[in-house]
């Protein structure tokens, strides 16, 4: 099945803000202001290709931030390693650290991160008012785009990106990054926002197109959180508008167009977590090389044979 058989023309329902340039590049300022006070810490995993340790920085807010940082086994600083990203799914966290083994015996330096405030160990310090019981995207809407949840996430990412980047025998322009679903589109948002990664691979990218997913239903996909907000903080619909437009600062579509990196995409056409539309309507807006990998029978799941070719694409 060819893209051209799916949504050909939309390109997303969301309107990108007049000032979502100057609100990245302002935001990203603060974050390049803070110092990441850096701590590295060996974990203690017999393996004869990869040394793991604990990776802390401090990000906006002043937030500590866990990552886990993989490296070859035999990690010389003075030869040219590439370096990989990897962000996980909405409410989880890095996984194990053995499961990116393999990247470091290619020779990867890997740093995975666990975003703030869910699964994982890093802090979050946002403070709000509002609903925030049921979902993390609505966090801080009431206070104003600064105060979203998302942007300080998304500010996370992007300092991985430079903190992976500077680490000595990490090539800068070698950078990778993947992820699924929220870390799909946490990918997207680095990309947007350090467009010097060099490659990438996502599937089924969450945080995209929040109207379109509102008015499909999103009592019944994964942004039900919207419609909660809705039942709870605003049950007459008199926010809506400065609902929808404080959301569109962290809507990942709203990169798509500036990105150039290129990227593998995979998408299961009976997704009932992260509508397939959503997806190509940020998909569309990618004017870099891009390849679309569409699974008609599959779902928000493992997705085969993709990764294979990802595995391939990240070789060079």
């Amino acid at each position: 099945m060819t893209v051209t058989d799916m949504y050909p023309d939309y390109r997303g329902s969301g309107h990108r803000p007049a000032d979502f340039d100057a609100f990245w590049q302002q935001a990203l300022a603060e974050m390049r202001a803070v110092k990441p006070d850096v701590e590295q810490k060996p974990v203690a995993i017999r393996s004869s290709v990869a040394q793991a340790y604990d990776y802390w920085f401090t990000g906006v807010g002043q937030a500590r931030i866990h990552a886990q940082l993989i490296m070859p086994k035999a990690y010389d600083p003075k030869q040219p390693h590439k370096g990989l990203l990897m962000f996980h799914g909405y409410h989880c966290d890095a996984g194990d650290f053995t499961q990116k083994f393999n990247w470091a015996a290619e020779g990867f330096v890997v740093l995975a991160i666990d975003v703030r405030g869910q699964g994982g160990p890093s802090v979050d310090t946002t403070q709000t008012i509002g609903g925030t019981l049921k979902g993390l995207i609505i966090r801080g809407v009431e206070d104003g785009p600064q105060h979203l949840y998302y942007r300080s996430v998304f500010l996370d990412c992007a300092e991985a990106a430079d903190l992976l980047a500077a680490m000595p025998g990490v090539v800068p322009d070698r950078i990778y990054a993947m992820g699924g679903s929220q870390g799909g589109g946490l990918t997207l948002a680095t990309l947007g926002l350090v467009p010097t990664i060099h490659r990438a691979y996502v599937n089924y990218p969450y945080l995209c197109d929040y109207r379109k997913a509102y008015a499909l239903g999103a009592e019944n996909n994964g942004y039900d959180q919207l419609a909660y907000w809705f039942r709870y903080r605003d049950p007459l619909h008199e926010r809506e508008d400065a609902f929808f437009d404080t959301l569109e600062y962290i809507d990942v579509q709203h990169f798509a167009a500036q990105i150039k990196t290129p990227l593998i995409w995979g998408l299961g056409l009976q997704d009932q977590v992260v509508p397939p539309v959503t997806q190509f309507g940020a998909y569309h807006q990618l004017t870099g090389e891009k390849q679309l990998y569409i699974l008609p029978e599959y779902g928000h799941e493992f997705l085969p044979k993709v990764g294979d070719h990802a595995y391939n694409f990240f070789m060079d």
